[in-house]
């Protein structure tokens, strides 16, 4: 997996691309967990993973706590249909805010 991340207007953008799964979710929790630091803003955008796996998600359910407690918003875009599936019966579709594509998180977020 690779993880690419850029900033854009004061916002924090990581992208994972391929698979998040037990062997590359630590990869991206040392890549995403100190994004909040900063008391920022964080978009997570999907739109180049393929699969992501309960330990991806645990990954996010951290990042979630974390973004709460610097008081920095988190925000996901870009699913594909399965990454979207995975996220709806899991239940986290409901935690997060889930948004077409980094593009339209961006614009809420500066809103």
């Amino acid at each position: 997996m690779e993880i690419n991340r850029e900033e854009r207007d004061g916002i924090g953008i990581i992208a994972p691309v391929g698979r998040v799964d037990s062997n590359t979710a630590r990869d991206l929790e040392a890549v995403l967990l100190p994004a909040f630091d900063g008391g920022g803003k964080v978009i997570v955008d999907f739109s180049r993973l393929t699969y992501i796996s309960s330990a991806g998600l645990r990954v996010l359910l951290m990042a979630a706590k974390q973004s709460k407690a610097k008081g920095a918003a988190l925000a996901l875009a870009g699913m594909s249909p399965a990454v979207k599936e995975v996220f709806t019966i899991s239940g986290f579709a409901k935690l997060f805010k889930i948004y077409p594509d980094a593009e339209a998180a961006a614009s809420d977020l500066r809103g």
